[in-house]
């Protein structure tokens, strides 16, 4: 597998709290089978969440040079989950939030309960701006799991969508695990990752055999888990299945 959306780097948001936690997080993913994963610190504005990108970047050079020394053979590319805000274009142009790899795709998080009156405005501005929106764990949101085709406004806009595969066993709950499974089912998912911050979220061994199920085909499974992964650190555009 490979992993878009991991809380890895240390000291900067709810994920690991230093270097060795992040160091023991990689070796427990590399034990799972995870060779390439994008590290997406929070970015919440107005929060202690706000860790820009000059600051990031030392970190992450810091945790590349560790986990070399530990022999940790996991590639690690940089990015953010951002939570949405009208100031997105704003604080890129500022470098304070970074798309994944220095791709178009930028990883964005929806408020869990109440949706903001201009979403769709946000987004459209992303969009016509160039960048490809990434939707993280689009089957936590109380909107999507009351009202699941919901989600067809923002995929005609062009948003992609990561789900959290640990939804599939019931981590968020039992509506969280139904809405991913639909979506699922509907090839409506373009990632799936472990959204992980401490080592027990990594759980591995049985997922692609689950997600067969659901999907009914190897390429499609194969898609989810490495080749769109692919498509977006070299920085192409997906075909998307609808």
């Amino acid at each position: 597998m490979k992993d878009l959306h991991t809380h890895i780097l240390f000291g900067v948001d709810d994920g690991c709290k230093d270097i060795s936690e992040s160091i023991s997080l990689l070796k427990a993913a590399e034990k799972q089978g995870i060779t390439e994963l994008v590290i997406t610190p929070h970015y919440m504005k107005d929060t202690k969440y706000t860790c820009n990108n000059e600051e990031k970047k030392k970190r992450f050079i810091e945790l590349q040079e560790t986990a070399k020394k530990e022999n940790i053979n996991i590639k690690l590319y940089l990015g953010n989950e951002v939570y949405i805000t009208e100031d997105f274009i704003k604080l890129l142009k500022k470098g304070e939030i970074q798309t994944i790899n220095d791709s178009k795709y930028l990883l964005l998080e929806f408020p869990m309960g109440n949706m903001l009156f201009n979403t769709k405005d946000i987004i459209y501005e992303l969009v016509v701006s160039g960048y490809i929106p990434v939707l993280a764990h689009p089957e936590r949101y109380r909107i999507f799991q009351k009202h699941p085709d919901h989600i067809e406004e923002y995929l005609r806009m062009g948003v992609l969508l990561q789900g959290n595969y640990k939804s599939l066993y019931g981590k968020y709950g039992k509506e969280a695990k139904k809405t991913l499974t639909y979506y699922l089912k509907k090839n409506k998912i373009t990632f799936l990752g472990s959204d992980c911050h401490h080592e027990k979220d990594f759980k591995l061994k049985k997922l692609k055999k689950k997600l067969k199920s659901l999907v009914k085909s190897d390429n499609i499974v194969e898609d989810l888990l490495e080749n769109n992964f692919n498509k977006v650190i070299s920085n192409e555009n997906l075909g998307i299945r609808r």
